[in-house]
């Protein structure tokens, strides 16, 4: 038994002696450094990329760029909230999707200017109305009506400026020409000039070709015309330009109450030139003109039934009123969408007060027909647009978002009580 135990202490010792060598060993070697890991990123930004407009880009193109489908969804939530457009680089990269590391990938791309003055005091200001959405260099030959509508003109505005192209043989020709076109504003040719792709000055024998055609036109040959019967297409027909035939039909009509009544009216009208005069006078007849003049004279319009939300642009001129005032009084209800007082038509600008006052004494003023909404529910576009509502509507869309009821929006906006009461006059 002895025996067996010393072994077995032995055994233990040798054990023991084991674990302490290897132990030390272990000990004194120099620690190794630990590994460096290095995480593989998938690039957030696609393999190709181009300039582009981030006022154009959809849920799925900003995905697109690299964005989640949440980020994307809070990147166009964000661009509703500041008017519905990004006026700079510097606003969109308030987004809170967008880190600041993101934002460096893709900011040479950006179709923006670095800032906007307006934008650093005005958080809720609508993009101007007259900005166009240019995503690049184009030849304006090849667009159509919806290309234009795109880019931000109105559907009239896109059909005039193909008339005009097609008036020029169907083509714009060179930047020259088509900064003569009376549709583009000056303001709309300085966003546009960058970006077509046409000569910048039209070629010297086509001018004398187009100079030609011109004098060709006015040699030609005529036959007599009552020019109190002619349409635009009559009146171009006799070499006038669309534009130039567009004057003259809205001086016959509105200045002169739908008639010519002598070759001095017919002369007076600025866009027909003494040579022009000279050689349409010989086929102008003006015949049983005065006889139509007495029958006009003698309707007379009975103003006591008259709505002054029905009365038209003629009738405030029969009772007396000069064209300034009329015009002002149908562009101003137009606008408001009718008239719910007769203060509003007092308040008009550039009226003569005292021959209104006189019409607003005798006619009726039936506002029922208005079309009212409540302030949770107005069409962005017409709170836009109303002449009480549009300095407020950014604000009023942008509350509406989280509190949808009018009394909470009301608080907000904290308004004057007079432009408040003035803006109920419209709502539900």
């Amino acid at each position: 038994m002895m025996r067996k135990n010393n072994y077995q202490k032995l055994a233990f010792m040798i054990m023991l002696l084991t674990i302490l060598l290897v132990y030390q060993k272990h000990t004194s070697k120099e620690k190794e450094p630990f590994p460096e890991i290095k995480f593989i990123i998938d690039s957030s930004v696609p393999a190709v990329i181009r300039d582009f407009n981030p006022n154009s880009l959809n849920h799925k193109q900003w995905q697109e760029l690299g964005f989640s489908e949440k980020q994307a969804s809070t990147i166009l939530k964000y661009k509703d909230i500041v008017g519905g457009k990004f006026i700079s680089k510097e606003q969109l990269k308030k987004c809170y999707a967008i880190s600041e590391e993101k934002f460096k990938e893709i900011e040479s791309f950006i179709l923006l200017p670095e800032n906007h003055k307006k934008s650093l005091f005005k958080p809720f200001k609508s993009f101007e109305k007259n900005k166009l959405i240019i995503t690049g260099k184009f030849n304006p030959d090849h667009y159509s009506t919806a290309d234009w509508i795109k880019m931000g003109f109105s559907e009239k505005q896109a059909d005039a400026i193909l008339k005009y192209k097609s008036y020029l043989g169907g083509s714009f020709i060179s930047k020259e020409k088509f900064k003569e076109c009376f549709m583009i504003s000056s303001d709309h040719y300085t966003q546009l000039a960058p970006y077509l792709i046409l000569p910048s000055e039209t070629p010297d024998n086509l001018k004398k070709i187009i100079k030609n055609h011109y004098s060709e036109k006015s040699t030609m040959q005529h036959q007599p015309f009552d020019p109190n019967n002619l349409g635009l297409q009559e009146w171009q027909s006799l070499g006038f330009s669309e534009k130039q035939a567009q004057i003259i039909v809205n001086y016959r009509d509105r200045n002169l109450h739908g008639r010519f009544e002598s070759l001095e009216d017919f002369q007076k009208c600025f866009v027909i030139s003494a040579e022009k005069f000279k050689e349409l006078r010989p086929y102008i007849t003006l015949t049983a003109s005065l006889a139509k003049k007495e029958n006009i004279q003698q309707q007379k319009t009975d103003f006591s039934k008259i709505d002054l939300n029905e009365i038209t642009f003629k009738q405030l001129l029969e009772f007396g009123l000069d064209e300034k005032s009329a015009g002002s009084i149908i562009g101003f209800r137009k606008k408001l969408g009718g008239f719910v007082t007769k203060q509003q038509i007092s308040d008009t600008y550039n009226i003569d007060k005292e021959i209104v006052q006189k019409l607003l004494d005798i006619a009726p003023l039936d506002p029922s027909a208005i079309t009212r909404y409540s302030l949770n529910d107005a069409p962005e576009e017409w709170l836009k647009n109303h002449p009480y509502f549009k300095y407020s509507a950014d604000k009023i869309i942008f509350y509406r978002i989280t509190n949808p009821d009018d009394k909470k929006i009301w608080k907000f906006l904290k308004l004057k009580p007079e432009y408040e009461e003035r803006m109920k006059l419209y709502l539900k």
